[in-house]
């Protein structure tokens, strides 16, 4: 009961900060085409702090990142189309790692020994334990399903969102490309 109370309370305050309430969204100065928002450099939102525990029990902080570009995906082991994407997110980390690229999983409203077992043999990038919802609202996006997809650029802004499953022909070139962007 209690983890369906907490569940419930992440769903209303989730539902409220993600849909950009009292002010205009980061992702109305971006184009959107069929569940992706691209940004260009000049309209990116910067990524506030960030941080959390590791599955592992470690911390993570996002600023420890900074000048790489950051993949984060926002999952849990509950989701089906977390199953099916989960193998195209590691071929495209093994992919694009060598151009300064991290991935971070984002676990949501998961049972961690689940998460843990989710992860084992499928990806090899650590994944912060967000049981609450807390760090997704840190992340002040309008992520609205699970799954979905963030790349930060190497500045700290969020030049990509994806809100849906993805694959690696859709998501690998649009890594590929925030990374060609340098340091500018």
């Amino acid at each position: 009961m209690r983890r369906l109370a907490i569940v419930l309370a992440t769903a209303v305050l989730s539902a409220g900060a993600l849909a950009g309430c009292g002010g205009d969204s980061w992702a109305d100065k971006c184009s959107t085409a069929s569940g992706v928002v691209d940004c260009a450099p000049g309209q990116r939102t910067a990524v506030k702090e960030v941080k959390g525990e590791l599955l592992d029990g470690k911390q993570y902080d996002l600023k420890s990142d900074l000048g790489k570009v950051v993949v984060v995906n926002f999952w849990g082991s509950w989701c089906a189309p977390c199953r099916a994407e989960a193998d195209d997110l590691e071929k495209t980390f093994q992919s694009t790692k060598a151009q300064n690229v991290t991935f971070i999983g984002v676990n949501t409203r998961d049972d961690r020994d689940a998460a843990i077992q989710f992860e084992r043999n499928r990806v090899t990038y650590p994944s912060i334990y967000d049981v609450d919802g807390k760090v997704a609202l840190q992340f002040d996006v309008t992520q609205t399903s699970t799954p979905a997809t963030l790349i930060i650029d190497r500045q700290g802004r969020i030049a990509v969102a994806i809100r849906q499953a993805t694959t690696v022909t859709q998501l690998q070139p649009l890594v590929e490309k925030v990374a060609a962007e340098g340091n500018g």
